[in-house]
């Protein structure tokens, strides 16, 4: 289809937090604004305020959060987000995250307009959890895509065909009303080959959010295995904890193990290229549905052999024994030993960071997800 379905239509972006926007949705805005569009930003505003209005897109601040036990101030997120359409009357709106696609899709659904795209990055923990808490919610968030996401005009944006399959065979979607793009793209440039450390120990090293659901504990106790026995590498974690997930690690017990000498935690840094440059190996012992881990595409941009866990979204980024290796969920001793045989054989990790470049250039690049998003949107416009 012929660019003009874009040109001169409004795209509202509806995601809970404006960090992440920037982090993995800021190149798809980019591409609508230059495709045309007039792109409108609804988040909750922390840090990214200039940021966003500089690249020359609307910000329309959002009170919803993620996490919050108060019905009255959910049903008050779903009156905003449909005030801002009724106002706005966007042609198409993209909600990314589970809330956002739940109150989204209401809202919609109520003003009677836009085409709707509806981003789920994995299932999460309301999916993959197994408390009695995640299991009700679960079950009442499966019956409500079954009433609002089966419409011509919305499309359910997955990143894995896991997740596709989870949700066409709970009987959630309709399978023509999913479409799976891998990953939220990665920049090939920036995120180029680089050569590993010249000197010290191996360094392993864990990028993600600290929460326990990303296998932070695992990784600890299988660092600790790792020393115990007396192999030389440095474990380090980066990222900070998110008080807004069930599952996040208290600072106190980062800065313990950091204190006992186990791993290293870094906190946040903004520049992971440097990070992955300053590292030979790449791990995330995930234990619920990711989409695809961003961490571990950049990761594989930078030519680092992986170690992850035969879960969905993680595997789609690791050819077993080609570019990494995937071990089970939950078991520090598996991770240990995979953590190992990288260590110990220098060869192999090379082979497999090369590899795993090759594989982001093919499937994950920024160029290759952007241009299948674009396309989805021309698409769900075309119906109109």
């Amino acid at each position: 289809m012929e660019a003009n379905h874009l040109s001169g239509k409004t795209i509202i972006y509806v995601v809970t937090e404006d960090w992440y926007f920037c982090s993995h949705r800021l190149p798809i805005a980019r591409a609508a604004r230059d495709a045309g569009m007039k792109v409108v930003v609804a988040t909750h505003v922390t840090m990214h305020r200039e940021r966003i209005v500089n690249e020359g897109f609307r910000l329309i601040p959002l009170k919803m959060r993620r996490r919050n036990n108060n019905p009255l101030r959910e049903l008050a997120a779903i009156v905003e987000i449909f005030s801002i359409y009724r106002r706005e009357r966007p042609d198409l709106v993209h909600h990314v995250a589970l809330k956002p696609v739940l109150y989204g899709s209401i809202a919609a659904r109520m003003v009677c307009g836009p085409a709707v795209v509806n981003a789920l990055a994995g299932m999460g923990y309301v999916f993959s959890s197994n408390s009695k808490q995640a299991r009700l919610i679960s079950f009442f968030v499966r019956r409500a895509f079954r009433l609002l996401f089966n419409s011509p005009r919305t499309h359910i944006l997955l990143q894995n065909p896991d997740d596709r399959r989870l949700l066409i065979d709970s009987g959630a979607v309709l399978p023509e009303r999913t479409e799976v793009i891998s990953g939220s793209g990665v920049d090939t440039r920036r995120f180029c080959p680089l050569p590993e450390p010249e000197s010290g120990p191996t360094v392993v090293t864990l990028v993600a959010r600290m929460i326990r659901a990303k296998g932070i504990v695992e990784f600890v106790e299988a660092a600790r295995i790792l020393k115990q026995d007396g192999l030389s590498l440095n474990a380090v974690l980066v990222g900070t904890p998110d008080p807004a997930n069930p599952t996040s690690i208290e600072e106190s017990r980062l800065e313990s193990w950091d204190s006992e000498g186990w791993v290293q935690w870094k906190g946040h840094d903004g520049d992971i290229p440097r990070v992955w440059a300053q590292s030979h190996i790449a791990v995330l012992p995930s234990f619920y549905g990711e989409g695809v881990p961003k961490s571990l595409i950049e990761a594989a941009a930078c030519g680092r052999p992986i170690v992850t866990t035969d879960t969905p979204g993680c595997r789609e980024i690791v050819l077993d024994g080609v570019n990494g290796i995937l071990v089970p969920t939950r078991d520090a001793q598996s991770l240990a030993e995979a953590i190992r045989k990288l260590v110990s054989d220098p060869v192999l990790r090379r082979q497999m960071g090369r590899n795993g470049r090759k594989l982001v250039e093919d499937r994950f690049s920024e160029t290759v997800v952007v241009s299948k998003t674009l396309e989805m949107y021309r698409s769900l416009l075309g119906e109109c």
